[in-house]
């Protein structure tokens, strides 16, 4: 079997690990395995997942399991429109201060930057994605979910499609016979236009940097495996941290190839992890930034008012905290950790909404333990892991199917000699929920979605620009160790594009992405400062954008100074 049908196959596992295989020597394993190297520190491996029978996922380190990561876009706005019944305008980019810098003197268009999109992909045929002369500014896209062209160089699976090959494209009566490639879901396509795209009729839309070169990764979902441990509804896209670890890998040798500034835009993310920029992604993601001329631009998330995240405190004065959960109609199951530091122990008591009780004493081993109910048919396994490898905290993952609908009541209390200490408990994102499922008691703070705080990256939150308030669904910071998110604050409910009317934080992120752009030519581009990386850019930006006069700063809603992307 080929390293690429390992890769593809449902019958493989994916393994992010930090101990480095070298493709030159075959060693001797006792399993079949594929190894694709990411950093001198960084992997993944690819094993038969029946050589790991004994060693299940429950069972790993927390790390070493890619996380399922959804699509940053909120309501129902996203709706696509016909092409004849557009009806644009730029009042957001207007809004954020980036038409102001378009024009003379600074004239600040992306021209020579690379802004790279990891997501659903791209439609290429339009408008929004070429050049005066009908070209098209799309420098490549590599399309993980066609395997019948080549794969880029150094990656196995997916097919490569470059410009010459996308103008050609273009160029014949069925574009789609050339390059099949395209984006069905349309949030691909709704984020390049926003953050890159060209003028189009009469100049009534302009994406924030028309000048800049795309490159795309339009991400394959994720294995069904890996859905049905998370339990992701049928129907829902579900992208593998594998995956988009390999796309950020694609766009940082794309844009070494083309020697050119780098905007790497995300607009998914996740609410698993430990909420202060950890993990593999997390890792790889801060290592990608903090390089010279490289910026990463980070949706914040819509969770901020999803009631998907519980903070707890116990003392010795108040023993334990309720936690409960109402879980609503058909239900089918869902994942729910929760994340705590040293020096504390937890334990926990289920009870169901019929009255039964399940009691989880802290083994401190790795095994998952298994709770089945005599009324009820829900069935609930829990993993624990006292050190989580990367962040050193204690995370307690709760997996549950068929639960009843209703209302549960989860106790936490904490044991040994050092009683006390706080605690957090994230549901999955909205989409990732069959119903309507949240806490009762919910807190609307550290609801940034990962990779959100990554503390290189430019997290975004999203506002409203009719009467600059906040949105309501974005998510809100601090991180679980008190870092400061969001950076800062851009429009994201309505924002108008050649797709339809579109809202959440990936709206907002993807004009960021194009403001950075605009920063990136300024710096590097422009040598005003040939050092800029994601850091120095995102610090341009807090210094140069508008307060809310009536907000106290540093503020977890609207950013590390509370503020909204502006010119000033």
């Amino acid at each position: 079997m080929t390293c690429k049908e390992r890769i593809l196959s449902n019958d493989y596992t994916d393994i992010l690990g930090d101990v480095i295989l070298t493709g030159d020597y075959r060693f001797d394993l006792p399993f079949d395995y594929c190894f694709h190297k990411i950093t001198q520190d960084i992997g993944i491996l690819y094993i038969e997942r029946r050589s790991t029978e004994s060693y299940p996922m429950g069972q790993r380190a927390y790390s070493l399991t890619p996380k399922c990561y959804g699509l940053m876009a909120y309501g129902e706005e996203a709706v696509l429109r016909a092409a004849q019944n557009r009806n644009l305008n730029t009042l957001a980019l207007a809004e954020s201060g980036i038409l102001s810098v378009q024009g003379a003197p600074l004239s600040l268009t992306g021209k020579n930057v690379t802004i790279g999109f990891i997501d659903t992909g791209i439609r290429y045929q339009d408008p929004v994605f070429r050049d005066y002369a009908g070209k098209s500014r799309i420098v490549g896209i590599w399309d993980q979910t066609i395997q019948t062209g080549t794969p880029p160089e150094g990656f196995e699976y997916g097919s490569e499609y470059t410009n010459e090959m996308i103008n050609e494209a273009l160029a014949s009566e069925d574009p789609l016979s050339v390059v099949p490639s395209t984006d069905a879901n349309g949030h691909g396509s709704v984020m390049a236009s926003l953050a890159a795209g060209s003028p189009i009729e009469n100049n009534s839309f302009v994406g924030a940097a028309p000048d800049c070169q795309i490159a795309v990764v339009k991400l394959k979902e994720a294995k069904q495996y890996l859905k049905d441990y998370y339990k992701i509804p049928p129907g829902v896209p579900c992208y593998s941290e594998a995956d988009i670890m390999l796309a950020i890998q694609y766009l940082q040798k794309y844009a070494l190839l083309l020697t050119r500034p780098l905007v790497i835009c995300l607009g998914v993310g996740t609410s698993l992890g430990d909420h202060t920029g950890g993990g593999m992604l997390g890792s790889y993601l801060n290592y990608i930034s903090t390089q010279k001329s490289r910026v990463s631009v980070v949706a914040g998330g819509n969770e901020g008012n999803s009631a998907h995240h519980f903070f707890g405190q116990i003392s010795e004065r108040e023993a334990y905290q309720d936690v409960e959960i109402r879980v609503g109609e058909n239900e089918k199951g869902f994942i729910m950790e929760l994340w705590g530091d040293a020096p504390y122990f937890y334990n926990v008591v289920i009870r169901t909404p019929g009255g039964e009780t399940a009691r989880w004493n802290n083994p401190r081993s790795y095994v998952p333990q298994e709770f089945t109910f005599v009324y009820e048919k829900t069935r609930i396994v829990i993993e624990y892991q006292l050190v989580e490898s990367l962040s050193g905290a204690e995370v307690i993952r709760f997996r549950f199917s068929d639960p009843t609908q209703g209302i549960w009541n989860i106790r936490i209390n904490s044991e040994g000699s050092a009683m006390g200490g706080q605690f957090d408990i994230w549901l999955p994102v909205s989409e990732f929920l069959s119903s309507d499922t949240y806490f009762l008691e919910s807190s609307p703070y550290t609801t940034i979605t990962e990779p959100g705080y990554v503390h290189s990256a430019v997290t975004v939150a999203g506002y409203q620009i009719s009467n600059n308030s906040i949105a309501a669904f974005s998510g809100r910071g601090n991180a679980r160790d008190n870092y400061i998110v969001p950076d800062i604050a851009a429009p994201g409910v309505g924002v108008s594009t050649p797709f339809g009317d579109r809202s959440g934080t990936s709206v907002a992120a993807a004009i960021t992405a194009g403001g950075c752009a605009q920063l990136m030519e300024w710096a590097v581009v422009n040598r005003n400062d040939i050092l800029a990386n994601s850091v120095n850019i995102k610090n341009y930006l807090i210094r140069g954008a508008e307060r809310d006069g009536f907000a106290e700063y540093p503020n977890r809603e609207w950013g590390a100074d509370g503020i909204i992307v502006s010119s000033q």
